[in-house]
């Protein structure tokens, strides 16, 4: 397994080049960069307790070639699927998981909430430090109700680009959507699951691909029809996604920035009870802020103070703050704000981390102590795990947790390529998909402590016209952005996702 040792290859090509070509050498015929390789398919056998029923299921490695519309084999996707050894195997529900980015692969929702096992790290918000770290059995797994596969897009994963295709030509809203696409299409002929119930899950960036899939496979001339579309913390409309300076941007947050001054104790006076207070905050920055903001430079001097007072008591932060501030604190500056008097910053993804910095009167943090607490105790358990499970049938190549320079190339969709186009929004194509499959329903759950994508803009977003509120679950947790690594909200959200399921097998959500 060559890949495995770079540097022998480097030294190779080294001595390769300082050999004297022949004088009559004939030039090599010119050969594809990524030569297409037989599709491999590997599969194991195992079993899981979860919520009291053992369950036995095959767990598969494989590649789906993708090809274009010329019928060009373009890509590889290599998908770990999960198939419960069941008798009504044709007709079980399908689960297609994903993560965002764009650019990552799905090993969290794969290690963290969904599969048969998974990553324990600390429950509150604690760094999860060196290995070993313990992998245990997921009762919560959501095999119980579905397969599952995991999408590694084009660039991520094992999955990568074949024949004179690179990984960046799929790097995009549009490109990604289509070759996903294609992949469910091609996974769903080659396992005969077409008679199945049907879902995509999808986090974060995975709420973008999530809605824009929905439409996409339904328009497309091979008709799939999803019964549900998961939401996990998404990103919908890229105009409410931290950083971006926007008026409803800095409305949305508030509540967030308020259940975390909450959760720090760092309010002059905490309420007994916070969710009716946060209720009353939502309804603050839905009225009194938003009409301030939108106010500009008339809202007079006393209307000012007293929204800065307001949102003084609601976040921690001074008064004075806020009127420096011109009313509009970034998720970044909040994070470096709310504790600098006790030394310490918050994550981005969830609020409730704490790191430290060396510069202490810094405007905003150079890290999101999150993910720093996180991210080896993911890739070491995966790795174990993955390893225990294929040994030598794992495919040469590594696998990408974060699509190497995928975010930077990122292409835009191409209605939104002119000069005057805005944001990326995807409700638009929800509400059609809505509208054109009326069993489609939605299942979304956001985290409190989430600053990235935050209770507030989803539950904007799917109160939007063409939404139907009657098909959309809405769900909030006492956690962040990946809110399962919170042990009771990863209870939580497994009971939540099975009633989900549950409701679609009953009589009045079939045709």
């Amino acid at each position: 397994m060559v890949q495995r040792f770079p540097h022998v290859l480097a030294a190779l090509s080294l001595s390769i080049a300082l050999v004297p070509a022949p004088a009559q050498e004939v030039p090599a015929p010119a050969r594809d960069a990524n030569p297409i390789a037989e599709p491999a398919h590997h599969s194991v056998h195992d079993s899981v307790e979860a919520n009291g029923t053992t369950l036995r299921y095959t767990l598969s490695l494989a590649d789906y070639p993708i090809r274009n519309d010329k019928g060009e084999t373009t890509a590889h996707f290599t998908a770990f699927s999960y198939v419960l050894d069941a008798e009504d195997g044709e007709t079980r529900p399908i689960t297609f998981a994903f993560n965002g980015g764009p650019g990552s692969s799905s090993i969290w929702l794969h290690m963290g909430l969904l599969g048969p096992r998974r990553v324990a790290v600390p429950p509150d918000a604690e760094n999860a430090g060196a290995p070993p770290y313990p992998l245990l059995a997921n009762g919560d797994t959501l095999l119980t109700h579905t397969d599952l596969v995991f999408v590694d897009p084009v660039g991520t994963g094992y999955s990568h680009a074949v024949g004179a295709a690179k990984n960046e030509d799929f790097w995009g809203v549009d490109e990604d959507v289509d070759s996903v696409a294609r992949f469910l299409r091609e996974w769903l002929t080659q396992n005969d699951r077409w008679a199945a119930r049907k879902y995509v899950l999808g986090e974060s960036y995975g709420g973008i691909r999530g809605a824009l899939l929905a439409r996409s496979l339904k328009d497309n001339s091979a008709s799939v029809a999803l019964n549900g579309v998961i939401f996990i913390s998404p990103a919908f409309d890229i105009q409410f996604v931290d950083g971006r300076e926007d008026d409803l941007t800095y409305v949305t947050a508030l509540p967030s920035y308020a259940a975390t001054a909450h959760y720090h104790h760092a309010l002059r006076q905490t309420p007994a009870d916070r969710d009716p207070w946060l209720e009353q905050v939502r309804e603050f920055a839905a009225g009194p802020y938003l009409r301030a903001l939108f106010a500009g430079q008339a809202l007079s001097s006393e209307e000012r103070a007293s929204v800065a007072a307001k949102l003084s008591d609601y976040t921690g932060l001074s008064a004075e703050y806020w009127g420096r501030a011109n009313l509009r604190v970034s998720a970044s500056r909040f994070r470096k704000e709310l504790l600098r008097s006790r030394g310490l910053v918050l994550g981005r993804l969830d609020m409730r981390y704490r790191g430290s910095e060396t510069d202490s009167v810094g405007d905003t943090p150079k890290s999101d102590p999150m993910m720093a607490g996180l991210d080896s105790a993911y890739v070491a358990s995966f790795q174990h795990y993955v390893f225990d499970a294929f040994g030598e049938d794992l495919p040469e190549r590594p696998y990408h947790f974060s699509g190497i320079g995928v975010y930077g190339k990122w292409k835009r969709s191409a209605a939104g390529r002119q000069a005057f186009s805005g944001w990326l929004d995807t409700m638009p194509a929800l509400a059609a998909a809505m509208r054109d499959n009326p069993e489609l329903r939605v299942f979304c759950a956001n985290g409190w402590f989430d600053v990235a994508t935050t209770v507030f803009a989803s539950e904007y977003n799917l109160s939007r016209p063409g939404i139907d509120p009657s098909r959309v679950t809405f769900r909030r947790y006492e956690a962040g952005h990946m809110m399962y690594v919170h042990e009771p909200s990863l209870h939580r959200l497994g009971a939540d996702l099975r009633a989900f399921y549950e409701a679609g097998e009953q009589p009045s959500a079939a045709k």
